[in-house]
């Protein structure tokens, strides 16, 4: 497998944020095609990835023409939209023009929002170029279309690669290209693709399999319902999150059912902020917010009787009981034995000084 130790030269940043191990999770909030053709719907959807906290928003290029046969077949998810338009024609209506993407870019621009696309073709992939998109995201599609993936690559961008649908040999033809073409700024997505998928395809493990692997970033594009299983995939180490949002699950469209509403969307962002919070940096120690409880919860050695002054101290004169603020309990072979310096009345804390 390709594997390379990442150095300063090779960390990916995607304009302000730095993607990788000990980095805040990078969130996509993927609107894909549920702007449904629509320029106006596309810009209501970027106000609602700001407003939810994602890092980006992402939609997709691309050209009927250069994507699709007429007569290519549709998945089963794109029939329950539609069972009656070819792939071709359900393309031809979702698909914007380059003057609604330069539209929609300087839009998230002036949101305070980063903007990407999927491009779907050579066309699709010069036309964001030209765009200056800060990192190229590929779907899982283009996985096996490895000249694509070298044009991308030669451009030097970051490179976002949905493995989708994929073997490991696959993955590695994949990564290898983009490395031979001279870029190592590579994050690799572990995904799913049904829409939606089934929490028993997910295999969240894979990520695992894909860090040991490569020795590169690895994320989850989610396509399962609801948020729990992104936000195990952040617990797991993602380093990137992708989910499809839209205003309304019940809008005609492909993608629409396996997408979040803004609210949940929004739940989402905080439960992997949540979760990045809890994890820490690994070291077993006590919280600062602890140390006070720690007194109050643990015991301390205390006289389970009153002991005369002169008296050896034997076993059943001993209890344990709270606050911890005494001489501990693992002390207590080190009492017993002894013989008492003063009077110890009963519940008194031991200290060293009365024995």
């Amino acid at each position: 497998m390709i594997k390379y130790k990442m150095n300063n030269a090779d960390k990916i940043k995607i304009k302000n944020k730095t993607i990788g191990a000990g980095q805040a999770c990078f969130i996509i909030a993927e609107v894909g095609v549920n702007h449904n053709g629509s320029i106006k719907l596309a810009k209501k959807l970027i106000d609602a990835a700001k407003a939810c906290g994602a890092d980006a928003v992402k939609f997709q290029t691309f050209w009927a023409d250069e994507l699709a046969l007429q007569t290519a077949p549709k998945a089963n998810y794109q029939k329950r939209y539609d069972c009656h338009t070819s792939q071709y024609h359900m393309l031809k209506n979702l698909q914007l023009s380059e003057k609604e993407f330069i539209d929609l870019s300087a839009y998230a621009q002036k949101n305070h929002i980063i903007f990407l696309s999927s491009p779907f073709d050579y066309k699709s992939a010069d036309i964001l170029y030209e765009l200056d998109v800060p990192a190229f995201k590929i779907g899982s599609g283009e996985l096996t279309n490895l000249p694509f993936l070298q044009k991308i690559a030669k451009y030097g961008k970051p490179v976002i690669l949905s493995t989708g649908m994929a073997s490991m040999r696959e993955v590695k033809e994949a990564v290898k290209t983009i490395i031979s073409a001279g870029n190592r700024k590579l994050v690799l997505l572990h995904c799913t693709s049904n829409y939606p998928a089934r929490y028993n395809n997910i295999n969240l493990r894979a990520m695992n399999v894909l860090t040991d692997s490569f020795s590169l970033p690895v994320g989850y594009s989610d396509h399962s319902a609801g948020i729990e299983v992104a936000i195990a995939a952040v617990a797991l180490g993602a380093s990137v999150i992708e989910k499809h949002l839209t205003l309304n699950r019940n809008m005609p469209g492909p993608d629409h059912l396996a997408s979040l509403e803004p609210k949940e969307m929004a739940e989402l962002i905080r439960s992997i902020r949540n979760v990045e919070l809890s994890l820490g940096n690994g070291e077993k120690r006590p919280a600062k917010s602890e140390l006070g409880i720690r007194k109050i919860s643990r015991k301390s050695i205390v006289a389970a009787k009153d002991i005369a002054s002169g008296q050896k101290i034997s076993g059943d004169m001993i209890a344990m009981k709270r606050p911890g603020t005494g001489i501990l309990p693992k002390y207590f072979n080190q009492i017993v034995g002894r013989r008492a310096k003063q009077n110890i009345k009963k519940d008194s804390l031991f200290n060293w000084r009365m024995i």
